[in-house]
């Protein structure tokens, strides 16, 4: 069983203060099995957590966006300790044995939900003090991020019917928190067709479509295009075999809604699983 462990000091903790600008992550996530098998994909996270502590200061919390917390209306977790959640089905023991226990930061939801509207004029962020959790969108690649679990993690969860631009506002409210030590993770997938997965596709293999979508969606966050990003669905059939739900696109617009004016991208994990998984990740710093 691995198990890591994480500390309850965070629970007595101030809220956020200001620090050093953090960066934005998109990470695709992929299969769940990314977070115990030793990939080239695993190994990309773990490289990258060890850069904070000398590029960039540990972070006072990390604020996860899930492809898997769908909702109505948009929630914060607010509990001390938040779950480890194993939302799939049809994996090895040793995945369902993984435990991350990140604690939570109920004091940072609380500052965070005074700072945020609905972009539409809704009700104001709800919290969430215990149905959900850290799903595997957000402890597959935080697990090998950050192994010891001491730093504080939030999901934010996605009102999936709600409009792309709304996501992108959204994404613009959290640029604050990247001055208040926040590291914001994205984690989704730029293609994601459960539907038509070839499980022994190589990583340089996928579909046409999925290679069109993926490299037109890259071409579009290298020139800054933020407007294509929110018109996804224009690309029509295309983005139709990309995503049949588009849950897993989501959370790239929060990511390139909180960035600042001329931050480039740096892209990472070039590859596909299963031929039509894009797990293409960005960095902007």
């Amino acid at each position: 069983m691995t198990r890591m462990t994480g500390s309850p000091a965070w629970r007595e903790r101030p809220a956020l203060h200001q620090s050093e600008r953090m960066p934005v992550l998109f990470l695709g996530h992929g299969s769940p099995m990314n977070a115990i098998e030793d990939n080239a994909y695993r190994r990309s996270w773990q490289a990258l957590g060890e850069q904070f502590g000398s590029r960039w200061p540990l972070p006072q919390l990390i604020v996860c966006v899930s492809a898997h917390w769908l909702t109505q209306g948009w929630w914060l977790t607010a509990m001390a300790q938040p779950r480890t959640i194993h939302d799939f089905v049809g994996f090895p023991a040793a995945l369902f044995d993984l435990q991350y226990p990140a604690p939570g930061f109920p004091q940072a939801a609380e500052q965070i939900r005074a700072l945020f509207h609905d972009p539409g004029g809704g009700e104001k962020l709800s919290l969430d003090r215990q149905a959900w959790g850290l799903d595997h969108g957000t402890w597959s690649v935080l697990a090998p991020m950050f192994p010891k679990a001491n730093i504080a993690v939030i999901q934010l969860s996605m009102d999936y019917d709600r409009a792309p631009a709304d996501h992108f506002a959204f994404g613009r409210q959290l640029r604050a928190l990247r001055e208040l030590g926040v590291l914001l993770v994205a984690s989704g997938n730029m293609v994601h067709n459960l539907q038509a997965l070839k499980m022994d596709a190589a990583t340089d293999t996928a579909y046409d479509w999925a290679l069109e979508f993926d490299t037109t969606t890259a071409c579009h966050i290298e020139q800054g295009d933020f407007g294509a990003l929110q018109n996804f669905q224009g690309l029509g059939r295309v983005a139709q075999q990309a995503h049949p739900s588009h849950e897993h696109f989501l959370p790239l617009l929060y990511a390139v809604g909180a960035l600042d004016a001329g931050e480039a991208p740096e892209f990472f994990n070039l590859g596909f699983q299963a031929a039509s998984i894009s797990m293409r990740s960005v960095l902007w710093a």
